[in-house]
């Protein structure tokens, strides 16, 4: 079978599966935060608070048909829902192109589902729920040695890379943070930042989870200096008050940069290496 003829073969399980998690990512993402479980009670309107029927609850087709509305009251459902199921789906399908209908692909796209959820919690509320990070720190160190059993790892670490990543995605995350409470006379890293570099160091090891820090600070500095500081600056200038700092949630950044370090961590610091030792 050729790659082209497994890819078109495997590409609308891994979507529907990708959508199908997507839609459990929005119950997560909009109960953990509240402390609520994500089991009970099922799905409800965030308007009326009535149940939504199976029916109404296809990823993203819903939305569509629905016109972005509930059925019994009309309130409006927000975009992120159909979004999130769609990035999540295509996260899936992206995952299945890179590595192939195996293991690793499954571990791939479930690690980017984590993360993905993670960045959009905390940019909507700043916190980075222990649901997510938890949960994704157990599923990394045993990926891991599934992946030893298996013997097919990469691109993620093995189980003692993965043990030593967790711890020093965690102290080095809570260094900086203290470093930076010392500095602001304010707190600059939340426990969510550390638990969520356990879990990125556990997918990557130690090195690429250092690595992975500098990719998300380079990320935050540049989205702050070049989208978030004029707006803020021009908003408040315009409404002839104070310009104060915002606050940056670090979660939204480190997440991206997970997957770039994962994915392409090995390749940048070899050319690193090679750029400073040649």
């Amino acid at each position: 079978m050729t790659s082209s003829s497994w890819f078109v073969l495997y590409a609308p399980v891994f979507g529907a599966l990708g959508a199908i998690f997507g839609s459990f990512l929005n119950v997560c993402i909009s109960r953990w935060p509240k402390d609520e479980s994500v089991i009970r009670p099922r799905s409800r309107c965030p308007g009326c608070g009535g149940g939504i029927a199976w029916y109404d609850n296809v990823p993203v087709v819903s939305w569509l048909v629905l016109r972005g509305r509930c059925r019994t009251c009309a309130e409006r459902i927000s975009m992120q829902y159909p979004l999130v199921e769609a990035a999540t789906a295509a996260m899936w399908v992206g995952a299945l192109w890179l590595l192939g209908p195996t293991v690793l692909a499954v571990r791939l796209a479930v690690a980017a589902t984590i993360l993905l959820g993670i960045a959009v919690t905390d940019a909507q509320s700043y916190l980075i729920p222990d649901g997510f990070t938890i949960s994704g720190l157990v599923l990394a160190l045993a990926g891991a040695v599934a992946g030893a059993v298996l013997g097919d790892q990469l691109p993620f670490a093995g189980p003692w890379e993965s043990l030593l990543g967790a711890c020093t995605g965690a102290g080095a995350i809570t260094i900086i943070g203290w470093l930076g409470e010392v500095a602001l006379k304010k707190e600059a890293m939340g426990y969510g930042d550390a638990t969520l570099m356990a879990f990125v160091g556990a997918l990557v090891g130690p090195v690429r989870s250092l690595l992975c820090i500098f990719v998300g600070a380079a990320l935050a500095a540049s989205a702050f200096l070049l989208v978030v500081y004029p707006i803020v600056r021009w908003r408040a200038h315009r409404a002839g008050k104070e310009f104060e700092a915002p606050l940056v949630p670090f979660g939204v950044f480190l997440a991206p940069a997970a997957i770039v370090t994962l994915l392409f961590g090995n390749a940048l610091l070899s050319w690193y290496v090679g750029r400073v030792l040649g």
